[in-house]
């Protein structure tokens, strides 16, 4: 068994990796390259059951549950305004944790806290560079060197660097490069007591030329997404919140929906804008003592929501082979046998979701499928959400 584990990046993936290698007994040490935790404005997320069970496992959940508000069922409707079917969200009905809606800076926030409180280490400022194998008593260690010129040492690498990960190159300099997807999503929220929202549902808007989704929260604002058609984000050049809120206030103010004005009316400061990526497969997630999960390994495309869900199965399985296996690369083995199928059947998933965001045929795709699924067609989503990891 490893006695300690770096891990780089302090995000959820890496934090809940330190949390279930505590439960298993290995101490773990969290390198973050930012100066402090980032705030994502109005950017939030959904935790499906399978990852507040996998949460559950390392007794995490609570302080999840207790900053979100549940997520039960979807309701569809088309650019006239016409609803088009009402279904459960998977697992909103069954026993156990139901899906919960929370800001994802909040998510990270309580994860690190939690962290924290249980005793792990974490350095911020601590920007990944490289790393080295160097012999050890018992095999070999890996030394970590970060951006300030400090470096550290341990049994392993848990590379939990994101999207852009330098960790995946570290493993494999050939590996491949996240694919833009031709979507961005823009966060937003919105006062909005005139608009009638059923309480604890996603109302989903197919409008003609783009795709929005809303919720309303337990304060009354209405919290809101939207899939449109965009290049990749310039770096350091992207629009500012208020051309956002014209662009798509533009894409939805033919349809007969509340979108256009949900859009409109949304305070500045809580839009957010994200390019979509994919990465569908990287062909090593180890070498030596280093390995690779959540999206540095595998990343999907916001149209499932499981991005944080995958990141937190990941991290649990992941610790339970570290206690499970003597050596590193046999629990990194039996890590990547666990998960590889799982996360790559999610990518694909999701990117057979995106449907050509913003043209008419992607939205009428994206109708059809809602009605299909609010029918009960097709069977559910029960290999995605009812996944659970014993412990």
């Amino acid at each position: 068994m490893a006695r300690k584990a770096l891990i780089a990046g302090g995000g959820i993936a890496g934090t809940v990796t330190a949390l279930a290698l505590h439960k298993a007994g290995i101490a773990a040490e969290i390198f973050e390259a930012y100066p402090a935790t980032t705030e994502d404005v109005g950017a939030f997320l959904v935790v499906f059951t399978n990852g507040l069970e996998a949460l559950r496992v390392i007794d995490a959940h609570g302080p999840v549950v207790d900053h979100s508000f549940p997520a039960r069922r979807v309701a569809l409707i088309g650019a006239d305004g016409a609803p088009r079917g009402e279904r459960p969200i998977s697992g909103g009905d069954g026993p156990g944790l139901g899906p919960r809606t929370l800001r994802r800076a909040t998510l990270h926030r309580v994860l690190l806290d939690e962290a924290v409180r249980r005793g792990v280490p974490v350095h911020h400022g601590k920007r990944l560079t490289g790393a080295e194998t160097v012999p050890g008593p018992d095999g070999e260690r890996v030394v970590a060197a970060f951006a300030d010129g400090t470096t550290a040492e341990g049994d392993l690498l848990i590379g939990a660097d994101g999207l852009h990960s330098v960790t995946r190159t570290l493993i494999d300099p050939g590996a491949p490069r996240p694919r833009q997807t031709g979507q961005t999503t823009v966060c937003g929220h919105t006062r909005a007591d005139d608009i009638a929202l059923a309480p604890e549902t996603y109302t989903m808007i197919a409008g003609s030329r783009g795709f929005l989704g809303c919720t309303r929260a337990p304060d009354g604002e209405v919290w809101w997404f939207a899939n449109v058609p965009g290049a990749e984000l310039p770096l350091g050049g992207a629009p500012a919140a208020a051309e956002w809120r014209t662009r798509l206030a533009a894409l939805f103010a033919d349809d007969a929906t509340p979108a256009a004005a949900l859009v409109a009316a949304a305070a500045a400061d809580t839009v957010v804008a994200a390019g979509s990526y994919d990465l569908a497969r990287t062909p090593r997630w180890h070498r030596g003592p280093l390995v690779i999960l959540g999206d540095a390994a595998h990343a999907a495309a916001p149209n499932a929501a499981q991005g944080a869900s995958m990141a937190i199965e990941d991290g649990v399985v992941l610790a339970r082979a570290l206690r499970d296996h003597a050596d590193a690369p046999a629990a990194f083995a039996a890590f990547e046998a666990a998960r590889r199928e799982r996360v790559e059947k999610v990518v694909a998933t999701s990117a057979g979701l995106a449907g050509r965001v913003g043209t008419a045929e992607g939205n009428r795709q994206r109708e059809a499928e809602g009605r299909r699924r609010a029918a009960g067609e097709g069977g559910g989503a029960d290999w995605l959400t009812g996944y659970r990891i014993d412990w």
